[in-house]
């Protein structure tokens, strides 16, 4: 049984219209680019969220590791406020205060063990104190003679 088309109807149809066996290409087309565009607009988002980490690692802020935490939470709970306070913090350079304080801590050990400076001072009391010449061994890390 040979059907017959209607007289009314094209005897040329459309491309976007399924032949009777065979694929359609229109869907195939746009399944790919639906695929391609949720691929796009994910890469897009997981840029969108790593910034304030790359803004505070790009510039060596010593606040990374905190911009780092408040980007993953904001990743997991969905929270907002957290990206927008790891963008902040990622945009405002803190001072350090590690480095003074550490140098101060170290010169500080030095005055309590009364270790001799780089001049040969006592930092406790300020006068001279004799060291031994460079190449020779200190008197008190010589062998005791016995008489």
């Amino acid at each position: 049984m040979s059907e017959q088309l209607h007289p009314m109807a094209p005897h040329h149809l459309p491309f976007y219209l399924a032949p009777e066996s065979g694929t359609d290409t229109l869907m195939v087309v746009m399944g790919v680019f639906l695929i391609a565009a949720v691929l796009w607009v994910g890469t897009l988002y997981w840029k969108l969220h790593s910034l304030p980490e790359r803004m505070a690692h790009k510039s060596q802020k010593l606040q990374f590791e905190f911009v780092a935490v408040l980007g993953l939470i904001s990743l997991f709970t969905h929270m907002h406020i957290f990206w927008i306070a790891g963008l902040l913090l990622a945009m405002i350079d803190l001072p350090d205060f590690g480095t003074p304080l550490r140098s101060i801590a170290g010169s500080v050990e030095r005055i309590a063990e009364g270790a001799p400076t780089a001049d040969g001072q006592d930092l406790r009391t300020g006068s001279d104190i004799a060291m031994p010449p460079a190449g020779e061994p200190d008197s008190a890390a010589k062998e005791p003679t016995h008489a």
